[in-house]
């Protein structure tokens, strides 16, 4: 129904004729009627197909009528943590509770529990027992085999079992939750609905599973690291829709069943998900709270893409959104755009125009359509692969059109560019545009780190390319006359970074006259070939031994260095050069990266704009 919001309440329904609800909603987030949020996805996709929907979000988990607020549903419920993981959410990777939640009303924190899709399913259980109980999204998605945890330190079995749920979907959804919904309108009962894919169910017996591969038991893997890596591996090599087979994981009473992921969406079926009447903002019950917060970034940014295939490691979207492209039509998001022109609080700037990877407008290869993502073979690591599709041609045509509607001022791309992907370019149409049209001031990128064992790891390409990148970067700058900044961000406390490659990282950033703001500290979380080397201190594609900063002071030494000209640092890089035998870097030389201790003059830093390129800039500094 256009203009209106799904329902959120028994007036709702009411107001719409309906006295019953075919499918409810539960989701950690507010309720935003956007489509960079999963549950509005789902929710009118449903909605389009001819399903009654509602909204039960954030509700207080210790109150079981919360759940019984829309009634209860004639085919399901549907559970999400939301579009964060309700862990990440909640815990810094120092394991420090946060105090604000973004994707909650006036940015309050607490509004959901711990392990959200857990405690979300097993209260709908006890509201209505038979009814089924569905989970999607990320939390579960990610979850959906057994995982290493990082906030409890254990391996814990598929969510699916925790959750008490009938059915898991992972990836996107819309596919899988169509085909769910019409199995059970049908009459189909919950249990019987085994076969679709992208789909993870639990049988008592696995004889009849066709083509199936069976994983290393839940009890062998806790025991071994070795094993939980190899399981991992299988997985991940089973992660395409077109090469995949169903997974098996034996419990000891039972088995998780995991189908081959969905098929991605064509360009035409992507449009129709973005064409749906969204209200594209938060609902205004949340207005006397000061709204929701996530909602700024997004509200005027297009989505113009899905998947990637990139291959970082440190990255879930292997396992969620896949490593094949999916792209909406220029026409479709050229039409987002002129829509978004007409609200009232568009000031002419389009905040964003990308997806995981702003410049993956197209699949790395055409064998990919017929064959599928290699299994065991990246795209761009460790070298650009020779069937590898380098074109921003159709990205370009897109930024052109946007950039010449009226109203426009300014189109931003603030997804992250793939630098070594947009280098391998010949034609530099794309790169002289981006610098001329396309950022303010400053280009953000990722080289993560420079130690080539630490990149090796990362499946980032080698500091070679990046000072490519960095030079080519700023000669289109000064041949434009534009005064603009290369940002790069770094990770720290990544799997085989010791202290000496954190320290080389250190140097590295005096050298270029640099002090980063922010720094990304290695987060193990669910689903990443990182967080499986974190925890097994094996790399799974090798299964050779891998140097893992597990200490959490040895991680806080780690950050520091990154940030080592921070007064508050002081301590903690001094410990790290210590213990790194690196007293030379301690004293008054312009080389050294702090003083002695208690010799040390308070220095206040001026703030520094960033490095415009790889050759080291002058410290601006005053002594006090």
């Amino acid at each position: 129904m256009e203009g209106k919001f799904l329902p959120v309440s028994k007036a709702d329904m009411e107001s719409r004729g309906w006295d019953r609800l075919d499918f409810i909603m539960i989701s950690g987030d507010a309720y935003v009627d956007h489509p960079s949020f999963g549950t509005a996805i789902i929710g009118r996709y449903l909605e389009a197909h001819g399903f009654r929907v509602g909204m039960i979000s954030q509700p207080d988990w210790r109150d079981l009528n919360q759940f019984k607020r829309l009634g209860k549903p004639a085919l399901g419920f549907l559970i999400t943590g939301g579009n964060i993981d309700s862990m990440v959410n909640h815990y810094t990777v120092a394991k420090k509770r946060r105090k604000k939640d973004v994707y909650s009303p006036g940015g309050r924190g607490g509004l959901r529990p711990d392990r959200a899709v857990i405690v979300y399913s097993q209260k709908a259980k006890e509201a209505y027992k038979k009814v089924p109980v569905i989970l999607g999204g990320l939390e579960a998605g990610l979850r959906r085999m057994a995982h290493y945890d990082y906030w409890g330190n254990k391996v814990r079995r598929s969510i699916l079992l925790d959750a008490k749920a009938d059915l898991l979907v992972y990836g996107m959804g819309e596919r899988q939750v169509i085909e769910i919904a019409e199995a059970l309108k049908s009459g189909l009962s919950i249990k019987d609905i085994t076969y679709i894919k992208g789909t993870v169910y639990q049988c008592s017996q696995v004889d009849d599973i066709y083509e199936a591969e069976k994983l290393p038991s839940y009890d062998d893997i806790i025991a071994s690291k070795e094993l939980f890596a190899k399981s991992y591996m299988t997985q991940y090599k089973n992660t395409d829709s077109v090469t995949a087979v169903t997974l098996i994981e034996p419990y000891r009473h039972t088995f998780v069943a995991q189908n081959p992921p969905a098929d991605p969406l064509s360009t035409t079926e992507l449009d129709s998900v973005y064409r749906l009447p969204y209200m594209k903002t938060y609902h205004p019950m949340y207005e006397k709270e000061g709204g929701v917060p996530a909602i700024k970034e997004i509200k005027h940014s297009l989505v113009s893409s899905r998947g990637c295939f990139g291959g970082c490691s440190f990255c879930a979207l292997n396992f969620h959104q896949g490593r094949t492209v999916q792209t909406r039509s220029i026409a479709s998001i050229i039409e987002e755009a002129e829509a978004m022109i007409e609200d009232a609080d568009f000031k002419g700037y389009i905040h964003d125009v990308g997806g995981p990877t702003a410049n993956f407008r197209k699949r790395a290869c055409q064998k990919q359509i017929k064959h599928g993502v290699c299994r065991d073979k990246q795209c761009l690591f460790p070298r650009p692969c020779q069937n590898l599709e380098i074109d921003h041609s159709d990205y370009l045509d897109l930024l052109r059109k946007l950039r010449s509607l009226k109203g426009v001022k300014k189109v931003f791309i603030r997804s992250g560019i793939r630098y070594d992907y947009l280098l391998y370019d010949q034609n530099e149409d794309f790169f002289e545009e981006l610098c001329r049209h396309h950022i303010s001031g400053q280009l953000k990128v990722a080289p993560e780190h420079i130690a080539p064992p630490v990149l090796e790891k990362m499946g980032k390409p080698g500091h070679e390319i990046y000072k490519k990148f960095a030079r080519k970067y700023e000669t289109i700058n000064k041949k434009n006359q534009m005064n603009q900044y290369l940002v790069p961000y770094f990770m720290s406390s990544h799997p085989g970074s010791d202290l000496n490659a954190a320290i080389q990282l250190a140097e590295y950033i005096r050298d270029i006259g640099y002090m980063p703001e922010q720094v990304q500290d290695f987060y193990p979380t669910p689903g990443t070939l990182s967080t499986c080397m974190y925890y097994t201190e094996l790399d799974p594609r090798t299964m050779k031994r891998v140097y893992i900063p597990g200490s959490l002071h040895e991680k806080a030494m780690q950050r520091a260095l990154i940030q080592y000209r921070n007064p508050k640092n002081h301590e903690l890089v001094y410990d790290a050069l210590k213990k790194a035998g690196r007293d030379d870097l301690i004293g008054y030389g312009k080389k050294c990266l702090i003083k002695p201790r208690n010799k040390q003059k308070t220095i206040i830093y001026k703030k520094t704009r960033p490095p415009r390129d790889d050759f080291p800039t002058k410290k601006k500094r005053t002594l006090r």
